[in-house]
């Protein structure tokens, strides 16, 4: 009996200690991560700007769980799921899901080379300026059910 009473002990005494390093708050600080911003792809490429940790209200937010299928059935992989400004307006996309998403122009079988905002970490956002009036199509690499699209007038 005694030695189920130690054992039991050890294994509370472990789980303890487990859960306590965990949990601990002490953590090493992170480095900056170093931004690329305004990256040519080529002469008609249009530039965007990706910030990191930004949780203010977008244009466009990538919500919660849209990271699995299903949200286009409701239209709501970016909300709103296509947006119109005028020309020489920006968009801002705020990715508030937990997992990595971006915006690229095109469909996910026939990508265009107008934009892409790269992998974007959750609280991430990404911000394009359109100067020319048109209608462009974008959707999230990662995700491929996941479209939106943007009017230029």
């Amino acid at each position: 009996m005694i030695k189920k009473i130690v054992a039991a002990s050890i294994v509370g005494i472990v789980i303890i200690v487990a859960l306590a390093a965990a949990f601990s708050t002490e953590m090493d600080p992170q480095p900056e991560p170093q931004l690329e911003s305004n990256l040519e792809v080529s002469s008609y490429s249009m530039q965007g700007v990706l910030q990191p940790d930004v949780m203010t209200g977008g244009d466009v937010i990538m919500p919660t769980k849209v990271s699995r299928p299903g949200c286009e059935e409701t239209d709501r992989c970016y909300i709103p799921s296509v947006i119109t400004i005028s020309a020489g307006e920006s968009v801002t996309w705020v990715n508030e899901d937990s997992a990595f998403h971006s915006v690229t122009s095109g469909f996910y079988d026939t990508p265009q080379d107008l934009f892409d905002s790269g992998h974007m970490d959750p609280f991430d956002s990404y911000t394009l300026t359109f100067d020319e009036p048109g209608t462009i199509d974008y959707f999230c690499t990662l995700h491929p059910w996941m479209e939106g699209q943007v009017i230029v007038e």
